[in-house]
């Protein structure tokens, strides 16, 4: 390796913003002991903020690349040069899946499933909502179908007083079943798209592979956190639904309008052009409606394109170490290193090596999706569910730990290891 000044910048930042993550709940509690309203804790707020800080540490460097450079011109360059077609799908996808007619839909479907199940509601809405949901996202897309589940969970059971143990043990399934639930297609997981074209990799495939160890995976892994929980689950009171039913033709709509976004994901400005004639609509219909996720959606893109900048840096030493492992050290080495970068960035580093074997392409993606629940960078979508499901009622000022994620997403995770690679 011989990295340029610049690469070594974008690492240590890159480092700098992981640790960033990891402190977020102190720079919570620090910002309740300060004056409320001062400066310095509307700082120590912002801080605090998830989705700000690898947008916050890709500031740094651009600066960091003006002042290396003298030129503020090297660092628009560098800047123009990268792809954030992924930050804005996830923007788009997000507020549109987030709406009244798209969740309410989703809700039914679930509450349907519930009811062929053993249990009462609590328990059995629980079962079919992490198991179906996360396969949905295969369909969908990984970053709808973690906004509908997370919104939908939030209602169910985060809006009621549920223990910390069972929230982030919820968090953390919720997490690992949508990044190992989008691989039943070839079109849907951020981490199989960056490969899939290139390696020829289509959904027959993805299924044959991929698809049916991942289904295997959310099932029993649902089933025994359900279990776990059940007296719990059991307890909570059934979610009356007092809103007014939503019109056919405007349910079909949004689903109409979430298909296009889903084609024409890789075309930004037509992307753009079908998400403003989308708010028009939302607005001639409000109505009907309920507000939009705007800024959530926006501080979800913000972290993605920050995590875009600050890793895209980070290939010098990623692509020899994936370059240097095989087999299980590949898979294991791959499961572990998703938690500190995007599990995408892994596989697209992968998908430049030329050569890769059939047994090393699958233990480079399987590994990448393996891991993708245990922290929230590890995932495209993580965030997404992050914002929706920290709530202070249930996990403190401090919002969601990055250590209970990391616990509650361990027995999933392991889960996933088993049927992905020790499974024949």
């Amino acid at each position: 390796m011989n990295p340029s000044t610049v690469e070594i910048l974008a690492s240590v930042l890159f480092g700098a913003a992981v640790l960033h993550t990891f402190c977020v709940k102190q720079f919570a509690y620090a910002a309740h002991r300060v004056p409320p309203g001062s400066v310095l804790a509307h700082l120590l707020h912002f801080l605090s903020e998830t989705e700000v800080v690898f947008g916050l540490w890709a500031a740094a460097l651009f600066l960091a690349i003006a002042v290396a450079s003298c030129s503020v011109g090297a660092a628009v360059q560098y800047l123009d040069g990268l792809n954030f077609n992924e930050p804005k799908f996830v923007f788009v996808i997000m507020v549109v899946a987030a709406t009244r007619p798209v969740v309410r839909l989703a809700e039914w479907l679930i509450a349907l499933l519930a009811k062929v199940l053993p249990g009462r509601e609590g328990f059995s809405f629980y079962l079919a909502a992490l198991t179906l949901g996360p396969l949905l996202g295969s369909f969908i897309t990984e970053p709808a179908a973690m906004t509908l589940l997370a919104l939908v969970l939030k209602r169910r059971y985060f809006d009621q007083p549920i223990s910390r143990p069972l929230a982030y043990a919820t968090v953390g399934l919720l997490f690992v079943n949508v990044s190992i639930g989008g691989t039943l297609t070839h079109f849907a997981a951020p981490p199989v798209l960056m490969v899939a074209a290139k390696w020829d990799w289509n959904t027959a495939y993805m299924f044959t592979h991929f698809g049916w160890r991942a289904a295997t995976s959310c099932i029993v892994s649902t089933t025994v956190v359900a279990l776990v929980f059940r007296k719990e689950l059991r307890r909570l009171a059934p979610v009356a639904d007092a809103q007014a039913r939503v019109p056919l033709w405007l349910t079909a709509v949004h689903l109409i309008t979430l298909a296009l976004v889903v084609v024409f994901a890789h075309h930004p400005d037509l992307l753009f052009g079908i998400f403003v004639l989308f708010l028009g609509f939302v607005t001639a219909t409000q109505r009907q409606q309920e507000p939009l996720k705007l800024r959530e959606g926006l501080l979800v893109g913000f972290f993605l394109a920050g995590l875009v900048m600050l890793g895209s840096l980070q290939a010098y030493w990623l692509k020899p170490l994936i370059q240097s492992l095989s087999g299980n050290a590949l898979y294991f080495g791959t499961t572990g290193l998703t938690a500190i970068t995007d599990n995408a960035a892994l596989t697209y580093l992968g998908s430049m090596v030329e050569g890769i074997s059939a047994e090393l392409k699958y233990a480079l993606v399987a590994g990448a999706v393996s891991g993708g629940g245990l922290t929230v960078i590890a995932n495209a979508p993580n965030p997404a569910g992050v914002g929706i499901l920290r709530d202070a009622r249930v996990f403190g000022t401090g919002g969601v730990s990055p250590l209970g994620l990391f616990l509650g997403a361990l027995f999933p995770t392991v889960m996933a290891v088993v049927c992905f690679w020790l499974l024949p």
